[in-house]
């Protein structure tokens, strides 16, 4: 078994420049395990090489401390969203060679699963099939499409075990920040679960009271995470001001949004004691040491929102039994996801109770070692 690691540099970065068409953007492949790699793609106007990099090392993190065998990638393509189609197709056509020799490019921010069948269908690409591996007996959309609220499961798992070792009994307050996939998902599992959200952020603000009703938000939002403010709920407060999530009064805050959402301009202004990243590379390094100093606790991405990928990367491995009936298949990833969490979030927070300083190091040392 070869595998590469915790490297410096990356083991390599394509630009791409697009084959057939225009095209601005990257595929970052930080490690391989057996040749495979894999990783979803982000398309926003400001995303960056060096953003790129980062999210590949935070999916090598995660496949690491979830035991999978499979190196961490990302894609990247610099656009705005217009004339998604084209961007698309040009996109398949350029990644083919990568798609055909072992790195799986999924969905990420900006890119939904119509815009990966496009991709997957101009590079003529069919994640059932990979020489050496035996080929999956369903499709991927028939696959994967069930398994969207995988990721807020896991953060929601996080959430709950960061509060149990806490010594938490009664319901919690929390602030959801992004109502995207994964922002909905962890405010309904919450919400079922007891707790009482008090706070959305979407790119328009926040909106906020004693107790709102996730339906009826859901039911008012579009599939990138707004909400229309005209069919609000009666009794809610709207803020435009940035970053009014920070200042509300809660006990937890899911980060479900954007890159560095909390950062060392506005860690100050953070109420709740525990901080669980739904969203990748969603604090910044100087935000983590502040949040750390104030003895609150921030659960990691590479931990908590692991869900879709790991979805993702169970099939690309073959570990997941297909042969179980949907729904029965549904709830064994769900499983799997949530013991992966559990598992890695009290260890982490074991760790972070006996030093100082940051644990994940730590943590990661000790699953490499479990993958050797």
């Amino acid at each position: 078994m070869s595998v590469v690691e915790n490297p410096q540099e990356p083991a390599f970065t394509v630009r791409l420049n697009g084959s057939g068409g225009v095209l601005k953007g990257w595929v970052v492949v930080d490690t391989l395990v057996d040749g495979l790699a894999m990783g979803g793609t982000r398309m926003t106007a400001g995303v960056t090489e060096e953003e790129v990099a980062g999210l590949a090392r935070d999916m090598t993190e995660k496949f690491t401390l979830a035991g999978l065998r499979i190196g961490g990638a990302k894609a990247g393509i610099v656009s705005d969203g217009s004339d998604r189609e084209e961007t698309f197709r040009t996109f398949g056509r350029t990644v083919k060679p990568l798609l055909h020799g072992g790195i799986h490019l999924g969905i990420d921010m900006g890119v939904t699963p119509a815009d990966r069948a496009v991709f997957f269908a101009e590079a003529g690409y069919d994640p059932r099939y990979r020489l050496g591996a035996p080929d999956m007996p369903i499709d991927w959309r028939t696959y994967y499409e069930p398994l969207i609220d995988a990721t807020g499961h896991g953060v929601g798992v996080a959430a709950l075990t960061a509060l149990e070792a806490g010594g938490r009994t009664t319901s919690a307050r929390v602030v959801v920040q992004g109502f995207g996939a994964v922002g909905r998902s962890v405010a309904r599992f919450l919400e079922e679960r007891g707790h009482v959200v008090v706070g959305v952020a979407d790119v328009h603000g926040t909106i906020s009271a004693d107790r709102l009703p996730v339906a009826d938000l859901v039911a008012v939002t579009d599939e990138f995470g707004r909400i229309d403010r005209s069919r609000l709920p009666q009794h809610v407060t709207v803020s435009a001001e940035p970053d009014a999530w920070l200042g509300l009064d809660a006990d937890v805050l899911v980060l479900a949004a954007q890159k560095h959402a909390l950062n060392a301009e506005n860690a100050h202004r953070l109420r709740a004691r525990l901080v669980v990243e739904g969203a990748n590379l969603a604090s910044s390094a100087e935000a983590k040491e502040k949040v750390r100093a104030t003895g609150a606790t921030l659960v990691p991405g590479v931990i908590a929102n692991i869900g879709g990928a790991a979805s993702a990367a169970l099939a690309v491995t073959r570990v997941v039994p297909f042969d179980l009936a949907a729904d029965a298949r549904k709830e064994w990833v769900f499983g799997w996801v949530a013991d992966r969490v559990r598992h890695n979030t009290r260890a982490l927070l074991e760790i972070a109770a006996s030093r100082a300083g940051d644990p994940l190091p730590e943590l990661l040392a000790a699953r490499r070692g479990d993958l050797r």
